[in-house]
């Protein structure tokens, strides 16, 4: 179990440099949804699955929005991957960065872990991601209802932005 716990944190920090270093696109949604899988992950080894599953739909919808636009924005016909020299030197300068600052603050860090979501599992009668999910429907419904909103007004405004001088049936001919 601790070796795909730190399979997943390392995936997750690469998917991090990925997306840090590379300016296409395309390229950067593949590494955010890598990201996402993998903190998904982690969370579902730390003893939260249905919270897990719920953060990976919402968040891979969000990016499916995200990358559409994105991509009908940039259209590059020949982006950069990540094998150009850009991209690498990039890559390059961030993981030593992220290793230096390891390095330094590591022995800080070791002794911070609060602990698993499912520690005193035999004395609870439910787990730890069941009851966030009813307080969260109970008590934060409004807030739900008001993220809603929010991102279809985002919608909205990304679609009037994004229009241009088209306007569909109604303009002139």
């Amino acid at each position: 179990m601790s070796f795909m716990m730190m399979v997943c944190l390392v995936g997750m920090i690469v998917g991090l440099i990925a997306v840090a270093s590379n300016p296409s696109p395309y390229f950067g949604a593949l590494g955010l949804v890598m990201v996402s899988g993998m903190g998904c992950g982690v969370l579902t080894y730390c003893g939260s699955p249905f919270l897990a599953l719920i953060l990976f739909l919402i968040y891979l919808g969000g990016m499916l929005v995200v990358f559409a636009y994105s991509a009908a924005l940039a259209a590059e016909p020949f982006p950069e991957t990540w094998g150009d020299r850009t991209v690498m030197g990039y890559t390059v300068m961030y993981s030593v960065f992220l290793l230096s600052v390891t390095s330094i603050l590591g022995r800080q860090w070791s002794g911070s872990f609060p602990g698993w979501a499912d520690e005193w599992g035999p004395f609870y009668v439910f787990r730890a991601d069941n009851g966030g999910v009813a307080v969260m429907y109970s008590e934060g419904g409004w807030m739900l209802v008001v993220g809603a909103g929010v991102l279809l007004l985002t919608l909205f405004v990304v679609l009037e932005l994004t229009r241009g001088l088209n306007r569909g049936a109604l303009r002139a001919v």
